[in-house]
Order: structure tokens, then C-alpha cells, then sequence
């Protein structure tokens, strides 16, 4: 435990904080610039006393419950709440579960593709994001319960959109799916062990499905990228796009874009479902 260093950096973190940020009052005579320590401990529903024996590099260590409770607090952000746990020589625990929060820059800019049809998955491969002409080459999932934005689950278990094959995909680029999404799975398993949301998914695709458990029985973790991959739409017909995943580390999640060479056919598809979005053209009888 680093007691000068969590000292300064609680009084930091303190003193950018100001009542209005946290609901209460500025009240006359505040000399001093963010919240008070009575505040700070009060917030955190720790007693003043201790609160102040931790900015004075005097305080015992403080239990994983109180320093819950400090960065909740001070708003600590997540980079912020690990350093918090370093300083008091108790590192974090690991994440109980996939995040399916997404960053609000992320969401900004899978907007911001007007070409490209853009999606965020989770560790679980739970699709948590997606653009408008993502809903329009695949599937509005916003009309889709929780449970069936799930694509390994859909791959493996279905309902799929289109037939037999996940929203039209080539056999080849259905396998590629298949394989790689299995091995990802594995990965995730093992990072959150004990997250009773992923060991229930992974027990589901066992049980009712065989070529998952084939995938799963070989243990790979390992996939290798898929670069392009070809869906057939019922409105426009043959897409063919360049696959590209941007890892987010830090919430455990993954970026997919998919773009068409400019000024192929492809491309003016893409460009004909940004028009027409999710709508269906179909003209009644």
C-alpha cells in the first residue's frame, strides 16, 4: 500500500469533483475547490474520520467494500478505479462478466459510417451496437428481443433471416463463421469463469448443437480473421464486403465494419439500402 500516493490521489480526485456534480448544494463560505471530506465520506458511506486518515497517508488499508464505495464517490473512470486498487495494494478483481456498455465515442462513430455497415458484439458475440445500414444489410435488431441478437447462438441454434444459412452467407464464409466464433467463445469462457451468463450460453450450444460441440471439443482459441464475406440480401441481392474488427480492450468488446470496394456493384448496394434503410419494398396485391 502506497499510503502517500493514494493520499494525493484521492485529494486529486476530490477536489474535481463539485457539489452540483453529485446533487448537493454549494452552500456559502467553500474555501475550498471541489467537494469537503465530510462530503467525499459521506458519498462513499465511510465515517469522516477514516476518510481524513486516508488523505493524511495515516489510514489502514482500506477493504475492496470501501474502495468501491470511493470510486463510486469520486467517479472515478475505469483506468482511474484500477489505479485507486493498485495504490491500495489490492489489485482489481477481474471483471465478473462481459461488458455491454458501449462507449458513447464508439456509438458516435459507427454512426458517423454512413458507407459502412458497422455493429459492436460483446465478448459473447451479443450484438450491443449497430449503425443503420448495419440494420439494413442484416437484420433490424432493434425489433429483436436481447436473446436473439446473439449471433453464435443464431448460428448455431437459429432462428436465421434468411433460410439455412446466417444472413445469407456462403457456405464457406458460414463454416469460417462457425469456427472462428466457437474459438472466441472458448477464449471468453476462460477470462469469466465464473459468469453464470457466458457458462449457460456455452451449456445451450452444447447441448443442441453438434458441429458446436465438435468445434468445442478441439479447444483452438485461435481464429484467423475473416477479410471478406459475401451475403445475399432478399432486396438487393449479392453483397460482397471487407470485414474489418477493431478490438476495444478495454471493454472486452469488437468494432465490425463492413465496406464495398468503391464503385462496384456491391458498393451501390450499400448505397441503395442506406436510402431505403429497413423498409421493405414489397408492393401489396
Amino acid at each position: 500500500m502506497d499510503r502517500r500516493e493514494l493520499a494525493d490521489f484521492l485529494r486529486s480526485r476530490r477536489e474535481r469533483i463539485t457539489p452540483a456534480d453529485v446533487g448537493l448544494p454549494a452552500g456559502p463560505r467553500r474555501r475550498t475547490p471541489g467537494l469537503r471530506r465530510e462530503e467525499a465520506a459521506q458519498l462513499a458511506f465511510i465515517s469522516t474520520e477514516y476518510y481524513t486518515r486516508l488523505e493524511q497517508a495515516r489510514g489502514p488499508r482500506p477493504s475492496r467494500e470501501v474502495l468501491a464505495g470511493l470510486a463510486r464517490a469520486l467517479r472515478l473512470s475505469d483506468a482511474e478505479r484500477d489505479h485507486l486498487h493498485h495504490l491500495a495494494g489490492a489489485p482489481p478483481a477481474p471483471a465478473a462478466g462481459p461488458s455491454r456498455e458501449v462507449r458513447q465515442s464508439i456509438l458516435d462513430l459507427i454512426r458517423r459510417l454512413p458507407q459502412a455497415a458497422a455493429l459492436v458484439l460483446s465478448a459473447t458475440y451479443e450484438v450491443i451496437a449497430w449503425n443503420d445500414l448495419a440494420a439494413a444489410l442484416m437484420e433490424d435488431f432493434s425489433a429483436l428481443p436481447r436473446r436473439d441478437r446473439n449471433l453464435v447462438r443464431r448460428a448455431f441454434l437459429g432462428p436465421r433471416p434468411t433460410g439455412s444459412r446466417l444472413y445469407g452467407l456462403s457456405d464457406a464464409d458460414t463454416e469460417a463463421f462457425a469456427r472462428s466464433s466457437a474459438q472466441h467463445l472458448r477464449a471468453t469462457a476462460a477470462r469469466y469463469p465464473d459468469d453464470p451468463g457466458v457458462a449457460a450460453l456455452v451449456s445451450e450450444l452444447l447441448a443442441g448443437s453438434e458441429e458446436f460441440a465438435r468445434l468445442w471439443a478441439s479447444h483452438d482459441v485461435c481464429a484467423e480473421p475473416t477479410l471478406c464475406k459475401t451475403l445475399r440480401h432478399p432486396m438487393v441481392g449479392r453483397v460482397t464486403v471487407s470485414c474489418d474488427v477493431l478490438d476495444l480492450a478495454d471493454r472486452d468488446q469488437r468494432v465490425v465494419i463492413y465496406t464495398a470496394a468503391p464503385g462496384s456493384p456491391s458498393d451501390e448496394a450499400l448505397r441503395l439500402l442506406s436510402v431505403v434503410g429497413t423498409q421493405r419494398m414489397d408492393v401489396p396485391g
